[in-house]
């Protein structure tokens, strides 16, 4: 059994999603139906914030930050393609599989490996197949989400600030010595 979906909570998330053509169909080898998914990425960019994207024959892998649940912003682009495909090249069959699998990106080092999962799913779909990534789109791609950029703590000054000094042990002739650091009272409180 599958686990339950996370509730959508924020915007501040990402994820790497894939979803397949019904029975696997090669669609978009076809130019024509490649170029019409490109205009449906574009006109949900709003809702799906697109980092980076591979079309291959016959499956979809998107990197998206969401401003609407994630059903959604899959359901967008799915039911969006959908429908245009039936009116421009008057297709009367399923053309997706039902559902989709994701994955939260948690981190840079996460972000960094969907990031190359999909440049190396479009190399190798490029000798006997045809696949359209996202850096050789004309698509507005977001850049890294602030969120998965690294985080740096720093001091008043500038510099960046360490953890604060609480106690060290000192080992005198065989014996463990705590020291701790005491620091001076500030209520002005006399001794």
């Amino acid at each position: 059994m599958r686990p339950s979906r996370e509730l959508f909570r924020q915007a501040d998330q990402t994820y790497f999603v894939t979803f397949q053509t019904s029975g696997r169909q090669c669609f978009f080898r076809n130019e024509r139906w490649s170029t019409l998914f490109l205009g449906t990425l574009a006109r949900y960019e709003e809702q799906t914030h697109l980092h980076d994207f591979v079309i291959m024959p016959d499956h979809i892998h998107l990197l998206l930050s969401q401003t609407v649940p994630l059903e959604k912003a899959v359901q967008l682009v799915k039911v969006g393609f959908s429908f245009e495909a039936r009116c421009a090249f008057e297709w009367k069959g399923d053309i997706w599989q039902a559902g989709f699998s994701d994955h939260r990106v948690r981190d840079l080092v996460d972000w960094d490996h969907h990031c190359e999962y999909i440049r190396k799913n479009a190399l190798s779909a490029r000798p006997e197949g045809r696949a359209i990534c996202g850096k050789d789109s004309s698509l507005n791609l977001q850049p890294l989400p602030q969120w998965l950029k690294p985080q740096f703590n720093l001091g008043v000054n500038g510099g960046a600030e360490a953890p604060p000094l609480q106690s060290c042990s000192n080992k005198v002739s065989g014996h463990n010595q705590s020291l701790s650091i005491q620091h001076p009272q500030q209520d002005g409180a006399g001794s």
